[in-house]
């Protein structure tokens, strides 16, 4: 499976090694409260609802990350 922004984070936060991309760039997104609700979305479209705390660059260095992974 090849992972990408566009991945569901549900998806994401269920590979170790996903998760700790995640976790790199976006210190405790797996233990917040509020992470359930978005699981089921990519995590380009949480971030979009993120109220800023997912930013740009962020994803993108995500992405990089992710996409690497092969």
């Amino acid at each position: 499976m090849s992972f990408s922004i566009e991945t569901k984070l549900g998806d994401l936060l269920d590979n170790e090694a996903t998760k700790a991309i995640l976790e790199k760039h976006l210190p405790g997104i797996s233990t917040h409260p509020q992470i359930g609700m978005g699981k089921g979305f990519a995590l380009s479209m949480v971030a979009k609802f993120s109220g800023g705390l997912i930013t740009e660059e962020a994803l993108a260095k995500i992405n990089e990350e992710l996409v690497a992974l092969g």
